[in-house]
């Protein structure tokens, strides 16, 4: 008999993951990872993750499977936490949920797994796990959630073949209804609660005041930049390659104050991320004011007035070798070849025709129609019919 390890976080997704696992005769063990217990960054007296984890104790117990919490708080810290904060100081915007699986979840868990004699590791993941014998040896696909409003598989793109081999996702092909219909049925504590947003750590706690407490605020001005700006409507020089044309458009427009005007006040340029509107607190503007730059140096956030503004838009964008990382490694592109794939830059994008090109350097991804928003630190993912290929961070 196959022993599974399943992350019970609380949940509904993760509750009638190990009900599946159980009904299809896995000895299953539930583990609760708690990651978080800094008090000096608690936000509110309310403590989630207690609350949670005795959820996930009463699903057990309903299920009749061994229980039991692991602490991974300090992993947690130094691969998620100060990845954030030292991200956010060089003015990227991380995503921890991708990374807290490549580095917790699907790493430190699944060893402590591994030590309690699993075969498996399963979460609660939108998305599917195919197999395939290619020359001989056994390649791992990591496939799109059949609930196309509900597909994870964007959290797991820096996953490798090891860690795919390990892994189960028995709600892949639910939708979250069914999932919820499913709880019912078994009587699971979890059935009608809601899922969980914020961090993958902090519980309900929203990012900004999470990091407030770590990042000292400091006055500075919000620029706004008009759309006549001449960057915008610049010529376009005649390229010798493909490669310097790719460079041209990856690179992204540089703004100084005196290209437009102080419009307002901010209380630090590193809590603020592109494409955001919330939280500028700036009036008298036509269409709202979004977010097209945060320069960190000189502590000046650059906005655009309206979602259309050009300053948001670009169609290229650039990932250093260093951070590239193929799921599929019998289909990396070497330098000087390119591939047809659909790519997205943030979850629950629809995904976008691009094409992939491989220079020295790294990889340029060109899209088909010009993306909002790309946001350094952030992870680009591309896919092939349903089949997610490979990730990377934008540069």
């Amino acid at each position: 008999m196959k022993r599974v390890v399943v992350g019970l976080s609380g949940g509904v997704d993760s509750s009638v993951t190990a009900y599946l696992l159980k009904e299809q005769g896995y000895e299953v063990i539930g583990l609760f990872m708690k990651n978080w217990h800094d008090d000096s960054v608690t936000i509110s007296n309310e403590c989630p993750w207690l609350e949670d984890s005795n959820d996930a104790m009463i699903v057990a117990e309903k299920l009749g499977i061994p229980f039991q919490t692991v602490d991974l708080s300090e992993q947690y810290k130094e691969r998620i936490v100060d990845y954030m904060f030292n991200e956010y100081e060089k003015g990227r915007t991380p995503n921890p949920d991708v990374l807290c699986n490549r580095e917790i979840k699907f790493d430190v868990f699944m060893d402590i797994a591994l030590s309690l004699g699993a075969d498996y590791v399963a979460t609660g993941h939108y998305c599917r796990k195919a197999e395939e014998i290619i020359d001989g040896k056994p390649v791992y696909k990591l496939l799109a959630g059949k609930d196309t409003n509900k597909d994870q598989s964007y959290f797991l793109c820096q996953l490798s073949q090891e860690q795919l081999s390990k892994a189960l996702f028995p709600i892949g092909e639910l939708t979250k209804p069914e999932v919820r219909e499913i709880a019912k049925e078994a009587d699971l504590i979890t059935a009608d609660k809601k899922d969980s947003q914020g961090l993958c750590f902090i519980g309900k706690v929203r990012l900004p005041d999470f990091l407030q407490q770590k990042l000292q605020p400091k006055e500075g001005d919000i620029v706004r930049i008009p759309d006549e700006f001449e960057q915008y409507n610049r010529l376009v020089p005649e390229f010798e390659n493909k490669e310097a044309e790719l460079a041209y458009f990856s690179t992204k427009f540089s703004y100084n104050k005196e290209d437009g005007k102080v419009v307002g006040k901010h209380q630090g340029a590193h809590y603020f991320t592109k494409g955001q509107r919330k939280g500028l607190a700036v009036g008298g503007t036509k269409e709202p004011l979004f977010v097209i730059e945060t320069d960190v140096d000189t502590n000046i956030i650059y906005t655009g007035e309206g979602k259309n503004h050009q300053g948001l838009y670009r169609s290229v964008l650039f990932v250093s070798n260093e951070e590239l990382h193929w799921v599929r490694e019998d289909l990396v592109i070497q330098t000087g070849e390119s591939m047809e794939v659909e790519a997205r830059i943030r979850y629950r994008q629809p995904l976008e025709k691009a094409m992939l090109y491989k220079v020295d350097k790294g990889i340029y991804v060109e899209f088909e129609n010009p993306q909002s928003a790309i946001q350094e630190g952030q992870f680009v993912a591309w896919y092939k019919n349903e089949e997610l290929l490979g990730s990377g961070v934008i540069s």
